[in-house]
């Protein structure tokens, strides 16, 4: 990546620097989260800029770094509606913080909170430089990776906005709304649709990328598989055990928690099973 990539090292370092002081400072670990939809943005245009100056076929590199733009102002909006940018932490971390050790969290605070997550905002966007260095005229592979990655965002924005009006609906009632959390709309084909939505469009947005190295007279290796799917491997990893956690959490608190996780697919969408009471 040469001078592009000492320019995106040094921004990265310097935003999981902040982030790691101002946890520090504050006593508020969620930095990385508001700085999670908003640092991927300027790396894909610290990509997609010199390639769209250039005018060499950048019409692919345009167009992820435009798609990944639409996930950020979507995922922005969505936290700041909930309090994110108002100083409010995220619940999971202060029950993690009291099964730990003060000096044990603050070992988990840096090296996973900050350095890993800050890492792999990093790592989800290296398939628009692989694009940028393979410029190649777009293809209907790029169309069809496009137009799924729309429609994993419309599923996301939708199951948001379900569980931000369940979470309304339940604060106006006292704070305690049958079953506790939300189970209708696309809730019941997934327990987390949204976090199907986020994964799938990062999964198009490598393989965009992979579609420019192929383009490229790249192999299969190097080309429909290469170094870039390290970050949505992980990415997929990161929403599998926080998702696992989270879960932990919400099975503790509501009885029909349990019900739910029996019939309704974790991730990826499905029919529900009958319960085994149904089914008896």
């Amino acid at each position: 990546m040469n001078s592009l990539g000492s320019v995106l090292l040094l921004l990265a370092g310097v935003i999981s620097a902040f982030c790691w002081i101002a946890s520090l400072a504050t006593k508020d670990t969620s930095w990385v989260d508001r700085i999670w939809s908003l640092a991927p943005i300027a790396y894909v245009w610290t990509f997609a800029i010199p390639v769209i100056a250039s005018g060499h076929d950048s019409a692919r590199v345009l167009v992820m770094a435009i798609l990944v733009t639409f996930w950020g102002a979507r995922l922005t909006f969505n936290f700041a509606r909930k309090g994110g940018y108002s100083g409010m932490e995220d619940y999971r971390w202060a029950i993690l913080r009291g099964r730990m050790k003060r000096w044990q969290f603050q070992i988990f605070n840096l090296l996973f909170i900050v350095l890993y997550q800050n890492v792999l905002l990093v790592l989800i966007t290296l398939p628009v430089w692989l694009a940028s260095r393979y410029p190649s005229p777009v293809s209907g592979w790029d169309a069809l990776f496009a137009i799924v990655f729309l429609a994993a965002l419309i599923i996301e924005t939708v199951a948001d906005q379900q569980q931000w009006a369940f979470h309304r609906r339940k604060k106006q009632a006292g704070g305690h709304l049958e079953p506790g959390f939300a189970a209708g709309g696309l809730f019941r084909y997934s327990r987390h649709p949204n976090f199907f939505g986020e994964q799938l469009q990062w999964w198009m947005i490598y393989a965009i990328g992979a579609t420019a190295a192929v383009a490229s007279a790249q192999g299969f290796w190097g080309g429909v598989v290469n170094a870039t799917i390290v970050g949505p491997v992980l990415l997929t990893g990161l929403f599998v055990g926080s998702t696992i956690f989270t879960e932990s959490i919400s099975a503790s608190k509501y009885p029909a928690y349990r019900d739910y996780q029996r019939k309704t697919s974790m991730i990826v969408p499905w029919f529900p099973r009958r319960s085994a009471a149904r089914t008896a």
